[in-house]
């Protein structure tokens, strides 16, 4: 496996979720109610996936949309698991 191949395959979604998490909490604190971050993180996964892996790494879009809602709830389950865990 070469390098490139390696940070696309490997690299790109963890920096992708980390990014969807990012953008959600930002979202959190301008005034959305918490009950709609586990849409946003779906629709910035979508987006993500159709942008990234559709427009620049040339998927086709059903994987980019496949990929996308998988990076969503990626960053939904994620964020959710962390703080149940970090929660007394």
């Amino acid at each position: 496996m070469e390098v490139n191949e390696l940070i696309t395959t490997l690299l790109t979604p963890v920096m992708q979720v980390a990014l969807i998490m990012a953008i959600a909490e930002i979202v959190k604190k301008l005034g959305l109610a918490s009950k709609w971050i586990p849409l946003v993180d779906l629709a910035l996964g979508l987006a993500s996936g159709l942008l990234i892996y559709t427009a620049h790494l040339h998927f086709s879009p059903v994987e980019g949309v496949v990929l996308g809602i998988a990076l969503g709830l990626s960053a939904c389950g994620l964020f959710s698991g962390v703080k149940n865990l970090t929660r007394k």
